[in-house]
């Protein structure tokens, strides 16, 4: 059995694609996933599975919110221990200054690559957006004065921003944590 983590796109943000996560685990727990939890109402979900193929379950969790919630809602799906893994890999400058900086990490949902989301935003300054890429993720950091400025803000308004969803850094730290205990 593998612990996973899933990372909902663009759930209960705005009083659209509203997903309680009662229920979402209610559904999970019911499809036959166990030691299911949630965190914070954005979409975080961890469960234990039988199934190695995260792209299998990427299927089944999209399935799984359309039958139960008529919703088509993209998903990220790995192994809790490739995030925590995810995180040591993380640059030095990546998430310190918090007080000025927005620090966010971009998970892109396969079949969709990094290279793919790269391109389509083009080239970015380094004034506004700081990024660093590792493996289907992309940290990146924006001064908070000029963030209006920075391309990687303006992601979810592209395209490509179907195909990925984002936590900022102190999600990241707590799901890392999280996937810590219920290893």
């Amino acid at each position: 059995m593998t612990k996973y983590i899933a990372l909902l796109r663009g759930v209960n943000v705005g009083g659209k694609n509203k997903v309680p996560m009662a229920d979402l685990r209610k559904t999970f727990e019911t499809y036959g996933f166990t030691d299911v939890s949630t965190y914070i109402n954005s979409g975080n979900i961890f469960f234990t599975s039988n199934e190695e193929d995260s792209r299998t379950l990427k299927t089944i969790c999209q399935n799984l919110i359309q039958e139960s919630f008529n919703l088509e809602i993209p998903v990220f799906v790995q192994p809790t221990e490739n995030l925590i893994t995810t995180l040591t890999h993380a640059p030095e400058w990546w998430n310190q200054d918090k007080e000025s900086i927005v620090h966010n990490v971009i998970f892109v949902i396969p079949p969709i690559t990094v290279s793919d989301v790269i391109a389509e935003i083009g080239e970015v300054t380094l004034a506004y957006d700081q990024y660093f890429v590792h493996t289907d993720v992309i940290y990146w950091s924006a001064p908070l004065k000029n963030y209006s400025r920075s391309k990687l803000s303006k992601i979810n308004s592209l395209p490509i921003g179907k195909h990925v969803t984002i936590r900022n850094g102190n999600t990241m730290n707590k799901l890392v944590a999280l996937s810590k205990v219920v290893q």
